[in-house]
């Protein structure tokens, strides 16, 4: 695990097997996660059920076994649905001290706000700017399956997630490629990953998880955890 170790009452950084090895490139990578499916009716990831991830959902790899993880993801996720504004001060007041708390030990700040859910942060606003307005020397990055966002800053990056699970879905795939988007595609075994994918070269996604940091035009390879690792849905793809 990390030396570094910041816990703010919506991120935490330092708590990640994978984000840590950001450490090596100078950066110190916060997550915030929720519970992205079935909160007050509200689902904060849009695509979960097209891309058929649900199964395979990362909300419930890692330390997302835990009772008081969940619990804890749903009160942050229940408090987004009901006062966006004072939730979103509280992500300010976060993200001011993840700062300070990068810069005091000479470290780049990078924030995924997006860690189980999908979210458009862009189209949030908090006294009438974005977060990625408020805080431009911050790098945030995100995956998401909505492939058709628009107006996104110059700060922010974002991945693409493949799914084969239904044909409605594989257009958003399509609509992904050609904007130019990176593709996030998760095989379920690590040893037989292509050395290209729908036409694209293949890099090792977890090597690191700077995606900002990835080649253009690249399908980045990410492996099954947890429950994933059964899914048979098309989101986990069985490379040849």
């Amino acid at each position: 695990m990390s030396k570094y170790n910041f816990i703010g009452n919506l991120i935490r950084a330092g708590g990640d097997a994978k984000t840590v090895k950001g450490n090596d490139s100078g950066f110190l990578t916060a997550i915030m996660y929720m519970t992205p499916y079935k909160t007050l009716n509200k689902n904060l990831c849009p695509m979960a059920e097209q891309a058929g991830c649900l199964e395979g959902c990362l909300n419930t790899a890692g330390r997302g076994v835990m009772s008081s993880v969940q619990k804890g993801r749903a009160r942050k996720a229940e408090w987004f649905i009901k006062d966006q504004n004072g939730f979103m001060l509280q992500l300010v007041k976060d993200l001011t001290r993840f700062e300070a708390y990068c810069t005091r030990r000479d470290l780049k700040p990078a924030i995924r706000l997006n860690g189980t859910t999908d979210i458009r942060w862009e189209l949030v606003k908090v006294n009438g700017k974005t977060i990625f307005e408020l805080f431009p020397n911050i790098t945030f990055y995100d995956y998401t399956k909505i492939a058709n966002r628009r107006n996104i800053p110059s700060n922010y990056s974002l991945t693409f997630s493949y799914s084969a699970a239904n044909p409605v879905y594989l257009k958003q795939v399509d609509i992904a490629k050609a904007n130019g988007l990176n593709i996030a595609v998760v095989f379920r075994d690590k040893e037989n990953i292509p050395s290209e994918f729908l036409g694209l070269p293949t890099i090792d996604g977890d090597k690191t998880d700077l995606r900002f940091l990835d080649p253009k035009q690249s399908i980045v390879a990410l492996y099954a955890k947890g429950k994933a690792r059964k899914d048979q849905s098309g989101f986990v793809v069985d490379a040849a």
